[in-house]
């Protein structure tokens, strides 16, 4: 058997010669595999639940936290939904060859920039298997060959998608290194992949702050984060009430495990006492969990425990959140410059002016005037799906669908023309 670092360093090798392959095959081509992708899933669909299943029964005997458990289960529904994704990313324009934009110079030369491939992606990730599938379809859309390397608890489910994805590529006469899965789960594997510059372009890691902390440190290519989610909401004093206590609902509740769930809620202080009764009433079904400040914790009855300086940026994960009472929104967009992630802002109001400046200054990849923070998701916001939220500003800020992997080159057009 090879060393990890002569498997990683032949995993490596190969996707840099099949991402020449990749690069230049022609929209028809690349929309065929993902639509036999498609099929391939729901044939498969019984196969892939029964190793998804033997992941569950492990992540529960080594007691993996219910969050995390709910990230790595699949079932019929998201087999369907990734079946539908291939048929949507299909349906996309091909990004690859376009012109963003054309201008001529005084002498002639006609300038563009044209939008190519990124080259080779790795991708590391945590618990959702079905990263698997969204990372490969948007990967080979734009033209990229992949290297994946999932976490432990989802090793089966994995595996078994990833082979539906080389069928896809081998029936339709590619080959099936355009994406690989590393094997080994040891950290060290990530490490290797992290020295492999010569063949890596871009490294994009999706899970826990210090996983993705660690990479960034010992990456020796570009990173592209998926950082930690900590979404705030602001409910200002003009907000309709009964419509902002929804929004708090679903954006903590519908899924509280995932990186665009509610973390925390900042209320005006004009209409806390009247607000928080209302929110409560709502949020008490669920037993959620709300560390208030001092000058909150006396409008709620039973769902309010202290607030500490812990809590706050903290990504919870669970049915936990933060209130702390602001008197402006300027407060509250200190408070967000102070604690969030550059993920996700939310703010809940009825004036105009407030709403285009939070929108302005409110520092993250989605910021969302009377909506819940759960549209942060490419397939919500019509990507079709992602390959993880870039809390990172240089290339892409937010949700990363097709064009966001590819970049662009200069192009010139000349007639003989030589600079003096």
């Amino acid at each position: 058997m090879k060393k990890l670092s002569a498997l990683i360093y032949d995993i490596a090798q190969k996707a840099k010669q099949a991402s020449r392959l990749i690069a230049k095959a022609n929209p028809e081509q690349k929309n065929a595999v993902l639509l036999s992708l498609a099929d391939i899933l729901l044939k498969n669909k019984e196969n892939i639940l029964a190793e998804n299943a033997l992941d569950i029964a492990r992540a529960k005997e080594i007691n993996l936290s219910l969050p995390k458990i709910d990230r790595l289960k699949l079932d019929e529904k998201l087999i369907g939904a990734m079946a539908d994704a291939c048929k949507f990313i299909a349906s996309l324009p091909d990004p690859v060859g376009a012109m963003d934009k054309q201008w001529q110079r005084p002498n002639g030369l006609l300038v563009g920039k044209m939008r190519i491939p990124l080259g080779v992606i790795a991708m590391v990730y945590e618990s959702r298997p079905n990263v698997t599938v969204d990372a490969a379809i948007l990967c080979l859309k734009a033209g990229n060959a992949v290297i994946l390397r999932g976490g432990s608890e989802a090793f089966r489910s994995n595996m078994i998608l990833t082979k539906c994805i080389r069928e896809a590529l081998m029936q339709n006469n590619f080959t099936p290194d355009i994406v690989q899965s590393i094997e080994n789960t040891e950290r060290e594997s990530i490490y290797e992949l992290c020295r492999l510059s010569q063949f890596i372009d871009v490294m994009i890691p999706r899970g826990g702050e210090k996983m993705v902390q660690s990479i960034a440190a010992h990456a020796t290519m570009p990173v592209l984060k998926h950082d930690k989610g900590v979404p705030h909401a602001f409910i200002d004093e003009s907000a309709d009430l009964q419509q902002a206590a929804e929004i708090i609902f679903n954006a903590k509740t519908q899924r509280p495990g995932v990186c665009n769930a509610l973390e925390g809620m900042l209320i005006h202080s004009n209409i806390a006492e009247k607000f928080i009764p209302l929110l409560e009433e709502k949020l008490a079904p669920k037993e959620v969990e709300i560390f208030a400040c001092e000058k909150s914790r006396q409008f709620f009855k039973t769902l309010a425990k202290p607030l500490l300086e812990e809590h706050k940026g903290r990504e919870f994960g669970a049915l936990q959140m933060v209130c702390q009472i602001v008197n402006s929104l300027d407060e509250a967009l200190d408070y967000i410059h102070a604690y969030g992630s550059r993920h996700t802002e939310i703010i809940c109001t009825n004036d105009y002016e407030h709403a285009q400046r939070f929108l302005r200054e409110a520092d993250a990849a989605m910021v969302a005037v009377n909506a819940s923070s759960r549209f942060n998701d490419g397939s919500e916001l019509g990507l079709g799906a992602e390959i993880g939220i870039s809390t990172s500003k240089l290339h892409a800020y937010g949700p990363m669908g097709v064009e966001e992997l590819t970049t662009a080159k200069f192009v010139v057009y000349g007639h003989g023309q030589v600079r003096k």
